[in-house]
């Protein structure tokens, strides 16, 4: 048993980062400047990777992982008075810290210099349909072995005849003991119990092929298999549950789309269905509610990317989502960088900028965000139909509310006759304006919503939570009761529990004022209660914003001598009436059935062309461009109604037997899942820049057969994993590209934590549904969303695919063990051994834990017996001799539970726990 630590793998994506980032940011402010084309000041190029690397007259403009030390980064952040770049002005700060992210990368950069004259391009059309992706699918020819004997497929025959070829023997079967812990982890991504490895190692002696169609067709039919190879889809689909950038939202619902995915899964959705789904799923006919929920739940796929909805400049903010669509396409669906495109036609690969503008104008025809022009912008929330009887029973309480809701407006419309500016000295009793108070804390003075006392009102702006206070010091002309009344401005965004603290004659009294009700006296009141106060003596109001989480206001404060309370004010009915209405609307809200939504997409009032971006700058518009699909992989181009975005075309082309890149993307990514590396290694990139298949007609092979047999992934999941070549040891010579010798794979995060919970007999099971708790704090506007996010504990013990997927607040475990970066859609996962895994595991309280748990399942046991449940439970076999001897001998004659949990937490940290063979 060894705990291994080595040097952190590169990081991936640097190349995807540039061109959707920062080469824009460079054409936009820098190139008129810094350029071979254009002009050279300084003596500095930015147009390539050389130029900036020599650098100017004062030496390298950056220094590759160093932001600190790059002259660049100093000039962009304005912070020396004698190095500041652009001279137009600095830049925004997202801008910046884009330049300083991208040169903490490394800062890759494809560009190369380029000779006086020379333009670089890359593939014609013409010439890159001819390249090994673009090119038409083709079936495999047969091919001779010279050992017959050994294939059972006609994978393992394509398989067999390459390894021959190159003078390679396969690797011997794996024994059942290793072949059922893969197999198990393979598929639902949970170790098998011992119970499970006996029966399967009895049933491999009897009939070893039998057995291991058997417990495939198990697996397949578990509901973990969803579960498990969901995660990966989801991967790609960058699934959050938060926006990430400016001030993070919660996406309350996503978790439908991550149960879609689940669902669709586990019920064998051909792949061809579930990608129209989620491109044009609300396009697609439905024979029912069911149906229908599903398609309008599936286009989240296109709603779920880091979105900074505070972007003030919202065409930039539309366009930026497209860009961020258009890229989560390519790379997932079609293996391609389109967003290279975007400036200029692709430097490597047959894409013009046209057909980037061309696939734009169906997402600029698609209506992604709601309320964009607003300050936030937000997504767009589709109501979910439901069946027959529960419709018309929410429609008939949809109906109730939108009467209570008109009846309430009328009410508000005639209390607002009467809620104009009004003198403080016009008010009966002691009145006491905002001016007059004693503040504590920046407030802000504001006079946009009428019905305030005096000049205007004051509120907190939502912020300094617990460090403002307004108090009123009234002097009473008279010793006597008074009723204390609070005016302030009300409105849905105010906060619901200010806290007001009177110190009267008698002592002190606290209460609590909900500011999205209308004040229930005058329709500016409301009643804080009747209290003694002496004449003279010491007494005061004091209004705290302490433990709010909305804009709290204060307006002014009346006092009443309580003979002078009979009398009720004009408009008193008024405001009762909007009070009662109010509380009626809640009521009736609470109560009733309450109408779904789910995260989506919808079609544009106007679907139109869109015009191509000079130097992908948004505001610098080129010539309009027709709606279509990439050249090099269509036969023809396409007919868009204009009626119509064109999603629904665009998800048939994806999906085409004729489109020469999905099924090669999806079969090599399955197969990149199984065997722990793909045919093509660039799982994301089948462009020039990515590396070609290390068997070309073996891709094809899968990829004919994958459409011929329905694009069904459990039935290609079952192919691969039947066939001998999966099934063999990763003991051996040959090499792992060769696939005839399995390759040992580290378990990804997700399986890594929940095989600890599951060994600690703490797995909880639930299927499906929400996972965040506190969701329900968060209002229409989102306004706690970075309180739950940032505060958020992660306790529970369900599945890790149920785990909340926040942007900017990671689950440790996560963090440690190279989860995907959800920012991006991501194909193949980093899997970097470095020293905080090894601390993590010997150290982390959760580890700790599962440790603990683990020794209470069978501590009632001799510890011979006790050594070997543990081993089994956690490895899936007994301790060797050494193992057994090193184990007793720390356990001693009389071990504790300590000792015991010392031992778990050994066998969590080693690599026979963490790897699969």
């Amino acid at each position: 048993m060894t705990i291994g630590v080595a040097s952190a793998a590169p990081t991936d994506g640097g190349i995807a980062f540039f061109e959707t980032e920062i080469r824009p940011l460079l054409s936009e402010h820098c190139l008129d400047c810094h350029s071979t084309a254009k002009k050279t000041r300084g003596g500095l190029n930015l147009d390539s990777r050389e130029g900036w690397a020599a650098g100017g007259d004062s030496g390298p403009a950056i220094v590759p992982g160093q932001p600190d030390a790059s002259p660049l980064i100093r000039a962009v952040r304005y912070h020396d008075l004698t190095l500041q770049m652009p001279e137009e002005g600095k830049l925004p700060e997202p801008k910046i810290a884009a330049l300083e992210n991208w040169v903490r990368m490394g800062a890759p950069d494809p560009r190369t210099a380029v000779t006086a004259g020379k333009k670089q391009t890359g593939l014609g059309l013409s010439e890159g349909r001819k390249f090994w992706s673009y090119a038409p699918i083709r079936p495999a020819t047969p091919r001779a072995v010279q050992d017959p004997a050994w294939p059972r497929t006609d994978l393992d025959r394509l398989l067999l005849a390459s390894a021959e070829k190159a003078g390679f023997r396969p690797a011997r079967d794996a024994p059942p003991e290793i072949l059922v812990r893969r197999l198990y982890l393979n598929l639902i991504g949970l170790p098998p119990s011992p119970a499970q490895i006996d029966r399967f190692v009895k049933a491999s002696r009897l009939d070893p092929k039998a057995a291991v169609a058997s417990l495939v067709d198990e697996l397949l039919a578990s509901r973990h298999f969803g579960e498990h190879w969901a995660r990966l889809w989801l991967d790609m689909a960058r699934f959050a549950e938060s926006s990430g950038g400016g001030r993070t939202l919660l996406f309350k619902d996503a978790w439908r789309y991550r149960d879609y995915v689940i669902e669709s899964v586990n019920n064998d959705v051909t792949w061809d269905q579930f990608i129209r789904e989620q491109i044009a799923g609300d396009l697609l006919p439905a024979a029912s509610p069911d149906e229908k929920r599903r398609h309008i739940v599936a286009t989240a796929f296109l709603a779920l990317g880091p979105t900074n909805y505070e972007e003030q400049d919202k065409q930039q903010l539309r366009f930026d989502v497209i860009d961020e669509q258009l890229e989560t396409i390519g790379r997932a669906l079609l293996g391609q960088t389109l967003g290279c495109a975007r400036c200029h036609d692709h430097k490597f690969d047959p894409i013009p900028q046209r057909d980037y503008y061309a696939l734009a104008g169906i997402l600029a025809s698609t209506r992604t965000l709601f309320n964009y022009t607003d300050n936030v912008a937000r997504w767009v929330d589709t109501p979910l139909p439901l069946d027959g009887p529960r419709e018309a029973e929410l429609k008939a309480h949809e109906a109730k509310v939108d009467e209570l809701r008109k009846r309430l407006q009328k009410a508000k419309t005639d209390l607002a006759k009467f809620a104009q500016p009004v003198a403080a000295k016009d008010l009966p009793g002691i009145v006491i304006d905002d001016t007059e108070a004693k503040a504590v804390g920046e407030w802000r003075r504001s006079n946009s919503l009428p019905g305030f006392i005096g000049g205007g009102y004051l509120h907190d702006d939502n912020q300094g939570k617990g460090a403002k206070t307004i108090t009123f010091t009234p002097v009473f002309p008279k010793m006597g009761r008074y009723e204390v009344r609070l005016a302030y401005n009300h409105h849905p965004s105010r906060a619901n529990r200010v806290r007001v603290t009177i110190l009267h004659a008698d002592g002190e009294e606290t209460v609590f004022v909900d500011q999205t009700l209308v004040p229930a006296v005058d329709g500016r009141f409301v009643s804080l209660g009747t209290y003694r106060f002496e004449k003279d003596g010491a007494g005061f109001i004091l209004v705290s914003n302490a433990e709010t989480e909305a804009i709290v206001t204060v307006d002014a404060l009346q006092l009443l001598p309580e003979e002078s309370l009979e009398t009720p004010l004009k408009n008193n009915d008024a405001a009762m009436l909007v009070r009662r209405l109010e509380s009626e609307l809640k009521q009736l809200q609470s109560t009733g059935p309450v109408r779904q939504v789910a995260m989506s997409v919808l079609e544009a009032e106007t679907p139109s062309e869109t015009q191509i971006r000079i130097r992908g700058v948004e505001k610098n518009r080129g010539a309009t461009v027709p709606r279509g699909f990439l050249q090099v992989a269509s036969k023809a181009p396409v007919q868009i109604s204009p009626a119509e975005s064109g999603r629904r075309e665009l998800a048939d082309w994806i999906v085409s037997p004729e489109n020469p890149l999905t099924a090669r993307v999806l079969v090599n990514r399955v197969w990149a899942w199984l065997f722990g590396s793909g045919i093509v290694r660039t799982v994301d990139n089948f462009g020039t820049t990515g590396e070609k298949p290390s068997d070309p007609e073996l891709l094809d092979h899968l990829a004919v057969r994958f459409i011929e047999e329905g694009w069904s992934l459990k039935h290609f999941v079952r192919q691969i994993v039947l066939s001998r070549a999966w099934q063999t040891s990763a003991e051996g010579t040959a090499p792992a590209e060769s696939f005839v010798r399995a390759q040992r794979r580290r378990l990804d995060a997700e399986q890594l934590r929940d095989a600890m919970l599951l060994t600690g007999g703490r797995l909880e099971l639930s299927y499906l549904g929400p996972n965040i708790k506190r969701a329900d704090e968060i209002d229409a506007n989102n306004t706690s969303a970075q309180n739950v996010e940032y505060g958020y504990v992660y306790s529970d013990a369900r599945r890790s695919v149920y785990t909340p997927a926040f942007r900017n607040n990671r689950l440790e475990l996560f963090a440690v063990f190279d989860f995907a970066d959800i920012n991006a859609s991501i194909g193949k996962r980093h899997a970097s051994t470095v020293a905080p895994q090894a601390l993590f595991l010997l150290n982390h309280p959760f580890v700790q834990d599962q440790a603990r748990a683990a020794t209470e399942i069978s501590q009632d046991l001799p510890t011979s017996e006790r050594l070997d449940s543990a081993f089994l439970r956690a490895l899936g076999r007994t301790p060797s001799p050494k193992e057994r001897s090193a184990c007793e001998r720390f356990l001693g004659t009389q071990p504790t539970a300590e000792d015991w949990a010392q031992v778990h937490q050994m066998l969590f940290a080693c690599i026979d726990f963490r790897y699969v063979d």
